[in-house]
């Protein structure tokens, strides 16, 4: 049997969308995992697209792609500033070659066209319009349905736009990328209810970063030589359940006296609709000398933060999957999560896991943890025997089960 020749397109509008920014979002990571993979393996098998301002997928030079590329994992990774600064001046560069016809070349064989953020996912037509032209699979990635399944976490009109994505991905999809059985389960009805059974889901766990492992020499803020403290690392919006640890962590003020509760140490953005959460943050007293936000922080003090913490906090309300819970777990730091179904699967039997409406066991713990007692220390033995699985064991995983799609057809 003659094996087909395959080829690799990789759309990365959200990278282009986002260069400028100082830190990357979970879905910055999975696009970028994706294109560094593609160009350190199957370089001369990876072309790039991305969406131009006036609505059509355009053809990317790989040479500059892969400069952006470069750029973007020294400024994001390792936090030079001046890569981050050389990354967006190239992204302006490649939206402007977008403005100009670029014909698609003639690749014979199967070509896969992956989507791996949302980022234009709801403009059905376009990505039709681009398939017929290139002859190309549909993979897309769905990361989660929680502007479906849970809209009062999300932006007014941000459901509308989530089911617009998954229209199209129900109606072109040749296949789909989950990363947890959760998703998958949530997504699967969609099908159903479309009648288009048969179409693979794959479930692809993300990979760890591998800068969170190896690159944590840097010290960072030196929280760790005042008193315990513990970090969550996400966006300040009301899905992930801020007001839990901040009430908790009044309560222990006006319980026990400032000196005797630990640093919160909250690492990510201001998001959306979290005006009560602010309020909190800004005036409340008890919590002014102890929680302290950080944001714009490079991974190697993310990770410095992490290691040397004791214990991330991970109260959120709903996820499609968890990375600062695998990148905790991957430094080998213990940690106290939400029990829902998808931190319950990446994280297995290693986290405590809590209701996130249960204050009283999460101050439990927390105090355990604080002393580095009997919870903390099974926690550290669970985890060393759990390894962490690689972005290129992801996408390497992801490319595996596009070539049983080549046998199959």
């Amino acid at each position: 049997m003659t094996v087909p020749s395959i080829s690799f397109i990789l759309d990365i509008s959200r990278l282009l969308s986002r260069a400028g920014s100082a830190v990357p979002t979970g879905i910055d990571r999975v696009e970028l995992a994706y294109a560094e993979y593609l160009l350190t393996h199957h370089q001369d098998q990876t072309y790039f697209v991305a969406l131009s301002l006036t609505g059509r997928l355009g053809r990317l030079p790989r040479s500059t792609v892969t400069t952006f590329i470069s750029n973007l994992l020294n400024g994001w990774n390792l936090g030079h500033k001046e890569k981050i600064a050389e990354a967006k001046n190239i992204a302006k560069k490649l939206k402007i070659y977008l403005f100009f016809p670029n014909s698609f070349p003639d690749i014979n064989g199967i070509k896969f066209y992956f989507l791996v953020s949302h980022h234009h996912l709801m403009h059905k037509k376009i990505i039709r319009n681009f398939l017929s032209k290139t002859g190309s699979y549909f993979i897309p990635m769905v990361h989660d349905l929680i502007p479906i399944e849970y809209p009062e976490y999300s932006r007014p009109r941000e459901k509308i736009r989530h089911k617009a994505r998954i229209d199209s991905v129900i109606e072109l999809a040749r296949a789909v990328i989950v990363p947890t059985d959760s998703v998958r389960e949530s997504l699967k009805p969609f099908f159903s209810q479309a009648n288009r059974h048969g179409i693979p889901i794959w479930k692809t766990p993300h990979g760890v970063h591998k800068q969170a492992i190896y690159h944590t020499n840097q010290e960072c803020k030196n929280y760790k030589y005042k008193k315990p403290y513990f970090v969550y690392i996400s966006t300040i919006e009301p899905r992930k359940n801020h007001l839990l640890l901040l009430h908790l962590w009044r309560y222990l003020v006006q319980q026990r006296g400032e000196e005797a509760v630990p640093y919160l140490i909250l690492i990510g953005k201001r998001g959306w609709e979290n005006e009560n959460i602010l309020d909190l943050l800004e005036r409340s007293p008890a919590l002014q000398n102890l929680v302290i936000e950080e944001s714009g922080l490079s991974d190697e003090c993310v990770a410095s933060l992490l290691r040397y913490s004791n214990g991330l906090l991970f109260p959120s309300f709903t996820e499609g999957y968890g990375l600062p819970l695998t990148e905790a777990m991957s430094l080998g730091v213990p940690s106290i999560c939400s029990n829902i179904p998808a931190l319950r699967e990446i994280g297995q039997n290693i986290p405590s896991y809590v209701s996130p409406l249960d204050a009283t066991e999460w101050e439990k713990i927390i105090d355990d943890f604080s002393q580095y007692g009997p919870l903390w220390q099974a926690q550290k033995e669970r985890l060393k025997k759990w390894s962490p699985f690689s972005w290129s064991q992801s996408v390497a995983l992801t490319l595996s089960h596009c070539l049983t799609l080549t046998q199959n057809d």
